[in-house]
This record gives structure tokens, C-alpha cells and sequence, in this order.
């Protein structure tokens, strides 16, 4: 317990003062009691020393190692002691506001424990307070520290943004007035690491440049809370003028209906956007045959492609798939049957595929069948070896190689695979499985999981059945990633046709009134005949236009889900002329 709190060279000292003492006690006889008294004052001494003598070795110290993290436990009581130290320090002695002092004293735990370093940690909690106060009086720390700590910068990073000749944060007033004018524009702080990191100029902008960029996007037409996203995912927008690949991409959302809402909510502070390539996706996409229409409802089914795409790449798989035999039009037909394709991984795994096609020597007219028959399963599909790989694991040539996949083709995927330990071996599966679970790896989830098992059982239908009436609920007006929760948490929704699921839509929004988003309430609703939809709110609609009661819209599952009983209960015997209107909605064709 006695070498604790210290870093590797006080221990060796220490211990070496520990082993000299023991042998003075052995030879003179002194008891174990006093020798521990005489090291407790060796010790309070050299602490003592350390904090209030040598400031200038104390400060060579601290910058030595900045932001060390100890192995030894911390308390939350001690943690907490510190933070409150330093937030004393900040905003007392240093006058920053209490909302930046606040913010950075609880968000710089690695600062925190190496504040806790600097002292005695063997003293009670009230001694730890006033131990730290004493050191930061005697001990003025480089503010920027703690500060790009709690920006969500990491130790390396703040390390190389340190200055020598800068440690108190007034002596970059543009920085921290630049900072402020983020925060206040509602910029969370634990983001505006990445901004410096990735954008550090915009810190020195002059006052009330910040301001004007800011507005200048909103000025596009952008709402508040989407810059602010832009900003996190994109701080070099904020360089320089307003980015005219921006404005161009802006316009063409605008020309969709999209709209940069819809932006907004598929952009990932995880990733990083190239507004050049994504402009050249989306006029690929228009050149392929995607028009309008066609170019709304692919990007609301697979946002994705908007950040991943290159268009470059995507050219370099079209040269490919026109050397293997395929027409240009029959490629325009392929991104518009299947522009997942495009994405990222996708074009990857069409790459891969074909590589090993042509290593093998594969006839070209089975590989444009092959493409053509199974681009979802090989979108979906994990990473494959190489055919060199492939040849030696089976110890045969290329020719019974391609007979092989010829007679069977799905077991290229099975025989190729990356993966030894397979749940489900595609190699025994045929057609329907293998779409199925092309379709289950969009939805999410994880290929030859627990999950995976319990979603083949659960989702009734073939793989192209699904993902029609999946694309039911998406070309409705429902968002892609929002279509996708509703239906991992009720599968039942697509085992009905898509004919009957596209009747029930046009009901809810043509007749009954209801906007589409309800469904994410009620996904249920698509499970009732449409006879007894019909029936429950004709009786509500009737009780509606005649009692006070009823004034409020109910939900789907309200109207639809209850009993029998309590329909009857609810809506038809709490109006006089309920019951007979029921008997004759009951009696009536739908």
C-alpha cells in the first residue's frame, strides 16, 4: 500500500529507502512501529517538498506527462473532490464562466487522475480538496489540457496541439471566442473536437466571421438543427466560402422533394463526406435511368449511398462488368433493379466475384447470368478468397472448379467464403433461402447469428417477396431506417401479399385520413382483414360525427387491435342508436 499513488521512479527510490531502513531495524533492533513512524515522515516531507518547494521541477514534472493515467483506483468521492478543485480554480482564480468551467472540470477524467497524482491521496476527502486548492495555487496548469480533454479529443491529439508559449486559454482569445460562438449556435462541445481537429483555421477567424458562415447555410435553406450536424459530420465546410459541391447537392435534394431534412437524418458524425463524390452518384444514378422518381425513392431506400459512393469506383465495376460480357444498357438495368450495388461493401463483393470469375476462366455468358440471377445475394454476401486460395483448399484445377459452380452455382459463396465456421451453409440452400437471407443482412441483422436463426422462422415468405412489400412502406412516404425498425419488431407485417399491404396503405391515408407515420405505432394494423377495418371505422367515424366524447383521433390500435367486447363496449353502447348502427354496418358489403 505504501508504493499506491506513485509513478516508477518514486517507487524505486522509495522502496530502496524501505529496504535500508529494514536493515538498520534488524541490526539495531528497532521495532517495526517506529520504523514506520520515521518512513511516514520521509514521506509527508518529500510530499510537502514537492508542492510547495521546487516549482520549477514540479512544473517540468507535469509537463512530462500531462495526461498519464494511473493504474491504481480512484474513488468516485476523490474524482469528485478534484473536479470540484479545479472547477474552483477555473472559474475563481482564472474567471472563465461557470458553464465552461462546469464543462470542463467534469469532462477531462484523464486531467482528473493526473491532477489526483500530484498529491497525497493517503488523506482524508476534506484533505484532498484542500491539498489540490494548495497545489494549483503554487502550480498554474497549461489550460489547454483539460480544455481539448473535454472537447472529446484523446491524449495523443491534445499532445500535438499543445504551444509553449500558450497554457492559459486568454492567450488564444480567437480560439475560445470562436469556440463560444459553436456552443452557442448549439453545437455540442464534446463535438467540436473533430471542428478543431479537422478544421483547426476556423479557430482564428475574426469576430463574427463564424457567425456569418453559419448563416450563410442556413440561408440555403438548411434548418438549424441540420447545419448543426453538417458542421460535426463536415467541419470543412466551414473553411473558406460556402462549398459549391454543397449548394450543388443542396439543389438536386431540392429538385427530389427530399429536401435537406432528409439529409439530415441519415448523416453520421462517424463518417466522413465528400459532397464532390456524392454529387457524382447521384448524376450517375440520373444517367443510368434514374429519373426523378425513380432517383427519390432509390435514395430513400438506400440513403447510404449518399456519403458512400464513388462514382470513380463505380465506373471501374462497369468497365469490369463490360469486359465479362454485359451491354451498356444491361448495366443501366442492373443499377436501376438493384442500386444497392452501389454501395460501398456492395461494389466490393461485385469486384470480388468477378476477379474470381475471370481468374478461373469462367464462360462469360454464365458469368453475365450469374451477376444478373444473384447480384442480392453477392451485395450481401461476406468477403471471398481469392481463386488461388480456393484451388489449393480443394486440390483441383480451374476446370473442375468451374464445373462445379456451373452445376451448383450457389456454393461459390460456400466454397469461396472467408468464414470456416458457417450457421448456415449456402452450398445446401437453394434460390429462396439464399434471398431470404440476402434480406435478413440488409435489415441488419449479423450473418450466422442467434438472431439470424430466430428471423428466418419469424419472416414468412422468399427473400424478393419481403423486400417487395418492404419497398411497400418506403415508396408510402415511411424512411428507410424507420421501415426497418417497425419491421424487426413486428415480422408479421410482410407475410401478407404486397397487393393487400398497398389496399390497406391507400385505406389509412385516402379514406380513413390517417398519415402514413402511424403505422410506426400500430405496424398491426396491416394484419386485420380489411373487412374488419372497414367495419370498426365506419362505427367510429359514425360515433365520432355524433358524441362529444369521441373528439380526440384514436390510434390504429385503438380502433382496430381491441376485442370484440371492448369495441362494442367502447364505439357502438355509448350512443343510444349505437347498437343498431353496428348491427347494420355489420350486415352491410364492404
Amino acid at each position: 500500500m505504501l508504493f499506491r499513488f506513485l509513478n516508477k521512479a518514486e517507487k524505486i527510490a522509495q522502496f530502496n529507502i524501505f529496504v535500508a531502513f529494514s536493515s538498520i531495524a534488524q541490526q539495531n533492533q528497532v521495532s517495526r512501529s517506529k520504523l514506520s513512524t520515521v518512513y511516514s515522515t520521509l514521506r509527508c516531507f518529500q510530499s510537502s517538498r514537492f508542492v510547495c518547494g521546487d516549482k520549477s521541477s514540479s512544473r517540468e514534472h507535469w509537463s512530462q506527462s500531462p495526461t498519464r493515467v494511473f493504474g491504481n483506483r480512484v474513488s468516485r468521492a476523490m474524482k469528485n473532490e478534484a473536479q470540484k478543485a479545479l472547477f474552483d480554480y477555473l472559474h475563481n482564480t482564472r474567471t472563465l464562466s461557470f458553464g465552461d468551467a462546469e464543462h470542463i472540470s467534469k469532462n477531462s477524467p484523464r486531467f482528473i487522475i493526473s491532477l489526483l497524482s500530484k498529491i497525497d491521496t493517503w488523506n482524508r476527502k476534506e484533505e484532498i480538496s484542500h491539498s489540490l486548492t494548495k497545489f494549483l495555487r503554487y502550480n498554474p496548469i497549461n489550460e489547454f489540457e483539460p480544455f481539448y480533454e473535454s472537447l472529446g479529443l484523446c491524449p495523443p491529439e491534445i499532445s500535438s496541439f499543445l504551444q509553449r508559449d500558450k497554457v492559459l486559454l486568454s492567450d488564444d482569445s480567437l480560439m475560445f471566442e470562436n469556440f463560444h460562438v459553436l456552443c452557442y449556435y448549439g453545437i455540442p462541445r464534446s463535438k467540436i473536437g473533430r471542428v478543431y481537429k479537422e478544421a483547426r483555421e476556423v479557430f482564428g477567424y475574426e469576430n463574427g466571421v463564424m457567425a456569418s458562415k453559419l448563416e450563410a447555410y442556413e440561408s440555403l435553406g438548411v434548418t438549424k438543427p441540420v447545419v448543426i450536424k453538417l458542421v460535426t459530420c463536415c467541419p470543412s465546410l466551414l473553411v473558406g466560402g460556402i462549398d459549391s459541391e454543397f449548394v450543388a447537392v443542396v439543389d438536386k435534394l431540392k429538385d427530389l422533394n427530399l429536401g435537406c431534412d432528409w439529409l439530415g437524418r441519415n448523416l453520421s458524425d462517424r463518417k466522413t463526406y465528400n459532397w464532390g463524390r456524392i454529387l457524382e452518384t447521384m448524376e450517375l444514378l440520373e444517367e443510368v435511368g434514374c429519373k426523378e422518381e425513380k432517383l427519390c425513392s432509390v435514395l430513400r431506400t438506400y440513403p447510404d449511398l449518399v456519403g458512400e459512393t464513388s462514382g470513380n469506383e463505380a465506373c471501374v465495376m462497369f468497365d469490369k462488368l463490360r469486359k465479362v460480357g454485359f451491354e451498356m444498357n444491361e448495366i443501366d438495368r442492373l443499377v436501376v433493379d438493384h442500386p444497392e450495388m452501389l454501395l460501398e461493401k456492395s461494389l466490393q463483393r461485385v469486384l470480388e466475384v468477378l476477379k474470381f470469375f475471370i481468374r478461373i476462366r469462367m464462360d462469360k455468358q454464365f458469368i453475365v447470368g450469374f451477376v444478373k440471377g444473384y447480384m442480392k445475394l453477392i451485395c450481401s454476401s461476406s468477403p471471398l478468397l481469392g481463386s488461388k486460395a480456393v484451388l489449393n483448399r480443394l486440390k483441383i484445377g480451374r476446370e473442375e472448379l468451374c464445373r462445379i459452380i456451373k452445376e451448383e452455382p450457389l456454393r461459390l459463396f460456400s466454397l469461396a467464403s472467408k468464414r470456416k465456421a458457417r450457421g448456415v451453409k449456402l452450398d445446401s440452400l437453394d434460390l429462396r433461402n439464399a434471398e431470404k437471407t440476402a434480406f435478413l443482412l440488409r435489415l441488419g441483422y449479423v450473418e450466422n447469428s442467434d438472431e439470424m436463426v430466430i428471423a428466418q422462422k419469424k419472416f414468412q415468405g422468399r427473400g424478393d417477396e419481403l423486400q417487395e412489400r418492404f419497398d411497400c412502406l418506403v415508396k408510402a412516404g415511411l424512411d428507410y431506417n424507420v421501415v426497418t425498425k417497425v419491421v424487426k419488431r413486428a415480422p408479421h407485417i410482410l407475410s401478407r401479399p404486397k397487393d393487400v399491404i398497398e389496399k390497406k396503405i391507400s385505406l389509412l391515408t385516402d379514406y380513413l385520413g390517417y398519415p402514413i407515420e402511424s403505422l410506426v405505432e400500430s405496424p398491426t394494423y396491416l394484419c386485420y382483414s380489411v373487412e374488419r377495418i372497414h367495419k370498426r371505422f365506419s362505427m367510429y367515424i359514425w360515433l365520432r360525427e355524433r358524441s362529444e366524447a369521441v373528439t380526440l383521433r384514436l390510434t390504429l390500435g385503438t380502433i382496430v387491435g381491441v376485442s370484440n367486447p371492448r369495441f362494442v363496449a367502447y364505439f357502438v353502447i355509448t350512443h343510444p342508436e349505437g347498437p343498431a348502427t353496428w348491427e347494420r354496418i355489420k350486415n352491410a358489403s364492404t
